[in-house]
Protein backbone atom coordinates (compact mmCIF):
# COMPACT_ATOMS: atom_id res chain seq x y z
CA UNK A 1 0.00 0.00 0.00
CA UNK A 2 1.50 3.39 -0.96
CA UNK A 3 1.97 6.02 1.71
CA UNK A 4 -0.57 8.85 1.56
CA UNK A 5 -0.41 12.10 3.47
CA UNK A 6 -3.32 14.42 4.27
CA UNK A 7 -1.84 17.86 4.93
CA UNK A 8 -4.07 19.89 7.25
CA UNK A 9 -4.69 23.46 6.10
CA UNK A 10 -2.37 24.86 8.79
CA UNK A 11 0.72 23.06 7.44
CA UNK A 12 3.07 25.53 5.76
CA UNK A 13 2.71 25.08 2.01
CA UNK A 14 6.51 24.96 1.61
CA UNK A 15 6.44 21.70 3.57
CA UNK A 16 3.59 20.38 1.39
CA UNK A 17 5.45 21.38 -1.78
CA UNK A 18 8.63 19.69 -0.51
CA UNK A 19 6.70 16.45 0.12
CA UNK A 20 5.21 16.57 -3.38
CA UNK A 21 8.62 17.32 -4.92
CA UNK A 22 10.04 14.27 -3.10
CA UNK A 23 7.38 12.05 -4.68
CA UNK A 24 4.91 11.67 -1.81
CA UNK A 25 1.19 11.47 -2.51
CA UNK A 26 -0.27 14.49 -0.69
CA UNK A 27 -3.89 15.51 -0.30
CA UNK A 28 -4.09 19.17 0.69
CA UNK A 29 -6.94 20.33 2.93
CA UNK A 30 -6.02 23.95 2.11
CA UNK A 31 -6.24 23.34 -1.63
CA UNK A 32 -9.12 20.87 -1.87
CA UNK A 33 -11.18 21.06 1.35
CA UNK A 34 -10.52 24.51 2.80
CA UNK A 35 -12.48 25.43 5.90
CA UNK A 36 -13.64 21.97 6.96
CA UNK A 37 -13.86 21.18 10.67
CA UNK A 38 -11.37 18.98 12.55
CA UNK A 39 -13.85 16.11 12.75
CA UNK A 40 -14.18 16.21 8.95
CA UNK A 41 -10.38 16.27 8.59
CA UNK A 42 -10.18 13.10 10.69
CA UNK A 43 -12.84 11.42 8.57
CA UNK A 44 -11.04 12.45 5.38
CA UNK A 45 -7.80 10.92 6.70
CA UNK A 46 -9.64 7.67 7.48
CA UNK A 47 -11.41 7.58 4.12
CA UNK A 48 -8.14 8.04 2.20
CA UNK A 49 -6.14 5.86 4.63
CA UNK A 50 -3.72 8.78 4.92
CA UNK A 51 -1.36 10.00 7.59
CA UNK A 52 -2.72 13.29 8.94
CA UNK A 53 0.04 15.89 8.91
CA UNK A 54 -0.82 18.86 11.12
CA UNK A 55 0.48 21.74 13.21
CA UNK A 56 -2.77 21.81 15.23
CA UNK A 57 -2.40 20.44 18.77
CA UNK A 58 -6.17 19.90 18.96
CA UNK A 59 -5.70 16.61 17.14
CA UNK A 60 -3.91 15.24 20.19
CA UNK A 61 -7.08 15.90 22.17
CA UNK A 62 -9.20 14.24 19.48
CA UNK A 63 -7.02 11.12 19.60
CA UNK A 64 -6.31 10.78 23.31
CA UNK A 65 -9.28 12.43 25.06
CA UNK A 66 -12.06 11.72 22.57
CA UNK A 67 -10.62 8.32 21.58
CA UNK A 68 -10.83 8.82 17.82
CA UNK A 69 -9.88 5.54 16.17
CA UNK A 70 -8.33 4.43 12.88
CA UNK A 71 -6.42 7.62 12.24
CA UNK A 72 -2.67 8.29 12.27
CA UNK A 73 -1.20 11.72 13.04
CA UNK A 74 2.11 13.45 12.49
CA UNK A 75 2.18 16.63 14.57
CA UNK A 76 4.84 19.23 13.72
CA UNK A 77 6.10 21.64 16.40
CA UNK A 78 8.66 24.23 15.31
CA UNK A 79 9.48 27.92 15.11
CA UNK A 80 9.31 29.68 11.72
CA UNK A 81 13.12 29.84 11.61
CA UNK A 82 13.22 26.01 11.87
CA UNK A 83 11.03 25.35 8.80
CA UNK A 84 13.75 23.79 6.63
CA UNK A 85 14.99 21.63 9.50
CA UNK A 86 11.50 20.32 10.31
CA UNK A 87 10.73 19.69 6.64
CA UNK A 88 13.97 17.73 6.19
CA UNK A 89 13.28 15.74 9.38
CA UNK A 90 9.78 14.91 8.16
CA UNK A 91 11.06 13.63 4.80
CA UNK A 92 13.69 11.51 6.56
CA UNK A 93 11.14 9.97 8.93
CA UNK A 94 8.68 9.24 6.13
CA UNK A 95 11.40 7.60 4.04
CA UNK A 96 12.80 5.56 6.92
CA UNK A 97 9.54 4.45 8.55
CA UNK A 98 6.91 4.70 5.80
CA UNK A 99 3.75 2.73 6.44
CA UNK A 100 4.92 1.70 9.92
CA UNK A 101 3.78 5.21 10.95
CA UNK A 102 0.16 4.12 10.52
CA UNK A 103 -1.56 3.63 13.87
CA UNK A 104 0.68 6.12 15.66
CA UNK A 105 0.67 9.68 16.93
CA UNK A 106 4.09 11.10 16.07
CA UNK A 107 5.39 14.44 17.31
CA UNK A 108 8.30 15.92 15.40
CA UNK A 109 10.31 18.83 16.79
CA UNK A 110 13.70 20.07 15.57
CA UNK A 111 15.42 18.25 18.43
CA UNK A 112 13.43 15.05 18.87
CA UNK A 113 10.81 12.68 17.60
CA UNK A 114 8.24 11.02 19.85
CA UNK A 115 5.90 8.27 18.75
CA UNK A 116 2.98 6.71 20.55
CA UNK A 117 0.81 3.84 19.36
CA UNK A 118 -2.87 4.78 19.30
Amino acid sequence: MPLKILADENVDFRIVRNLINKGFEVISVLKDYQGIQDKEVLELARRHHALLLTEDSDFGEWIFAHKEKNVSVIFLRYKPSELKNISDSLIKILNEHGISLYGKFVVITPKKIRSRII
